[in-house]
Order: structure tokens, then C-alpha cells, then sequence
């Protein structure tokens, strides 16, 4: 399913047709997040945002990279460049 059609009711809200719901795997209650982008509203699930981000930074962060430790190195000198001030 790409697209399909769907109504606003009374209140504003957007019903997600059951074959969209089914196909993202949403269930009631499940958290989905809502982007406003060029004029459309995006609806991505939480895993998904998740999936993506951690895509973004296996592309941007070569494999042989940790920012756990380059965060750690970044902050224990700057803890000693405060005990040298």
C-alpha cells in the first residue's frame, strides 16, 4: 500500500486505514512520531526513526570510530583543563 485516502473527523483526528496500520505493525496505544515537512505530515513509528537514525551514523561514522570514546577523551580533558585554570 503507497497511498490511499482518508477522512478528517469532527475532532481533527486522521484514521489510518487498517492495512496501513497492519503493514507498519501498530497496534492501540502504540507511539508513532509526526513530522510536518514541505507541507505534508509524515507518520514514521518509533523503530523505524530509530532504524534510520542509526543508518545516518554508520554512514557518517567510519567503523573503526568510537564516539563513546572520543566522548570520554573529550571530557576528561576538559575536566583537567578545569583543574589546570
Amino acid at each position: 500500500m503507497e497511498r490511499t485516502t482518508t477522512k478528517l473527523d469532527s475532532a481533527g483526528r486522521i484514521v489510518i486505514p487498517a492495512e496501513a496500520r497492519k503493514a507498519l505493525g501498530l497496534k492501540p496505544g502504540s507511539e508513532v512520531i509526526v513530522r510536518f515537512e514541505g507541507g505534508e505530515v509524515r507518520v514514521t513509528t518509533r523503530e523505524e526513526a530509530i532504524r534510520k537514525a542509526q543508518d545516518l551514523v554508520c554512514r557518517l561514522v567510519p567503523k573503526n570510530v568510537s564516539l563513546v570514546d572520543e566522548l570520554i577523551a573529550e571530557r576528561r580533558a576538559e575536566a583537567k583543563r578545569e583543574l589546570e585554570d
